[in-house]
């Protein structure tokens, strides 16, 4: 995660086809069982000098989100990739493929995910008819023929993967593991072949720091994708300990996995109809705060840190919400507002986090 363009040029020089994803939940099993490896392009920041490609483009006052991925396709995407997928989700995100297609001459794939429920006329068969033209697509791309065979195998690797995953969960909210440690390993996911990656999550749960933390004040830690590393490592040695998360890079990306089957069109109605819920993802809105509040009574939450993505409408329309309903159950809320701005300078937000600890410690 410290080079990710090093990292892909690895895998591209071992002979890997890769296909650079986004938003954070794409079609990974589809994918693969195409022979492509998908790389979720998320949290670009450390790898883009600079916003001057993506500022040619897009407004400043975009997230932070949205410019490092533009900038990392724009100035390294044509050396990596072999092609570029994308599906709708926020309104700077779906705008993005005319963006990039004047800068970047790659295959693009979509897919448009309905934003509405399942039970709405039309939304399941028209979802089931999109992933069919994908099916398609990837056929005509990578000139073989779509396998039933292979979308199961794949679907074993990716189910086994999301497995362990919550199983470094596990190990985190017990103490076994630093979170800032179990986010690195668990994020690594969105970079790095399902094969490669099982194969490091196996290692680092055979494997893990020794002696256990003694579990601290237990807390939940919320937002689009995981705050700076050294944000975390403040959390680690405050004392809190992140008994749950539910961060998009992190816990939402494998959090549950729907039922095997053979059809894909079937299989993704599953996957994104009943997908844990995400607020990029509007049909699962409505449930997000119920399965959150079930989430703080099953791990016994005395905390919740929200790291907000500045300028990220959908997840601050349901904050203040969502905040009414933890002063409810008696659970301090702590909001962190990160722009790509703020990276050079986290010290206010250490100073928070440190009083945040302290005062869930008394």
């Amino acid at each position: 995660m410290n080079d990710i363009p090093q990292t892909l040029a690895q895998m591209k020089n071992r002979g890997r086809r890769l296909i650079g994803c986004f938003p954070l939940y794409p079609p990974l099993e589809l994918l693969h069982s195409f022979g492509l490896t998908p790389v979720v392009l998320w949290g670009m920041n450390g790898s883009v000098q600079n916003y001057d490609s993506s500022d040619r483009h897009l407004q400043n006052y975009t997230c932070r989100v949205a410019r490092g991925l533009t900038g990392f396709i724009i100035d390294q995407a044509a050396g990596l990739f072999d092609a570029l997928f994308m599906y709708n989700a926020c309104d700077t995100l779906r705008n993005l493929p005319e963006i990039i297609a004047t800068e970047v001459e790659l295959p693009m794939l979509r897919l448009h995910v309905p934003a509405l429920p399942e039970e709405r006329t039309g939304a399941k068969g028209y979802l089931q008819d999109r992933i069919r033209s994908l099916v398609k697509d990837l056929e005509q791309f990578t000139r073989r023929p779509f396998s039933a065979d292979a979308f199961m195998a794949s679907t074993a690797l990716y189910r086994k993967q999301r497995a362990l995953c919550r199983s470094l969960d596990t190990l985190c909210a017990a103490g076994g593991i630093p979170f800032a440690r179990a986010a690195e390993v668990l994020q690594s996911a969105h970079v790095l072949g399902v094969e490669d990656h099982i194969a490091v999550l196996e290692h680092e749960l055979a494997h893990p720091p020794s002696p256990a933390r003694t579990p601290g004040a237990r807390v939940m830690a919320s937002g689009i994708q995981a705050p700076p590393a050294t944000l975390m490592e403040v959390m680690d040695d405050s004392g809190i300990t992140v008994a749950a998360n539910d961060i998009a890079t992190l816990a939402r990306s494998y959090a549950d996995c729907p039922p095997a089957q053979p059809d894909p069109s079937g299989y993704y109605c599953d996957f994104y109809f009943r997908h844990y819920p995400c607020s990029t993802m509007l049909p699962a809105g409505d449930r997000r705060i119920e399965v959150l509040m079930q989430r703080v009574r099953d791990s016994d939450i005395r905390g919740f840190i929200f790291f907000g993505e500045k300028f990220c409408e959908y997840e601050y329309l349901e904050f203040p919400h969502l905040q009414d309903r933890m002063k409810d159950r008696g659970v301090a809320t702590l909001f962190l507002e990160i722009g790509a701005e703020d990276l050079a300078n986290l010290m206010p937000m250490k100073t928070r986090i440190e009083a945040f600890a302290e005062m869930l410690g008394h």
